[in-house]
């Protein structure tokens, strides 16, 4: 009994990484290819005009961003399954990807061939597929989210770690909140208590980390 093939669809605004991947899957077995776009905005016709089984879509498009294409596909093709390539495995993003859109998997653009392909059949089989840099992202995603929670910086203090890596000083500080500069200090004071840091470099660096800046 012959297999059905796994029909690929690929949308990236740099030719040539639509050329690598197809490169990379050309030739095997399982795969077939419906279309490939720069632009965005022409996965949507396409789909309406053929049938696919997984969408390999770029993250970070100018004219229409990955998550936002995905969820657009989502609504109205809900059985196409999506692998998001991208450069970046930042948690927040890929957090965006699977709570907005229900993508189906999340890979780096410097994956090898072996998982790519790894990766699209465990997909089209009904799973899901995150590469171990993805999923490392996500942990630590979770835990600064978990970190600034337990923090419990108030919007004043994160306010005041702003103007910090800004370089005002307390008198700065005060002038632009309209406060006194003796609570400017007593912020200050309770900001490195819940920071765990003793510097302004290691403030600003955890400000960072944690996305408060």
């Amino acid at each position: 009994m012959k297999q059905t093939k796994i029909t690929l669809a690929f949308v990236d605004d740099h030719q040539i990484v639509i050329d690598g991947l197809m490169s990379l899957l050309k030739g095997h077995e399982k795969f077939r290819f419906a279309f490939a776009v720069t632009d965005p905005t022409l996965v949507i016709p396409n789909l309406g005009n053929q049938p696919v089984d997984i969408l390999l879509t770029d993250v970070m498009m100018p004219e229409l961003p990955g998550n936002i294409l995905a969820k657009q596909v989502k609504a109205k093709f809900p059985a196409v399954k999506i692998l998001a390539l991208s450069m970046s495995g930042e948690g927040e993003l890929v957090n965006e990807m699977i709570n907005d859109a229900e993508i189906s998997g999340y890979i780096l653009k410097n994956t090898g061939k072996q998982e790519l392909i790894h990766a699209i059949e465990k997909i089209a089989g009904g799973g899901i597929y995150f590469s171990k840099e993805v999923i490392e992202a996500l942990q630590k995603s979770s835990l600064r989210k978990k970190e600034k929670e337990e923090a419990h910086l108030t919007g004043r203090e994160i306010e005041i770690i702003g103007l910090i890596e800004k370089e005002y000083n307390n008198k700065q500080i005060a002038e632009a909140l309209f406060i006194s500069e003796r609570t400017v200090e007593t912020h200050r004071k309770n900001i490195f208590r819940k920071t765990n840091t003793n510097t302004v470099i290691g403030l600003v660096k955890y400000a960072y980390e944690h996305k408060l800046i």
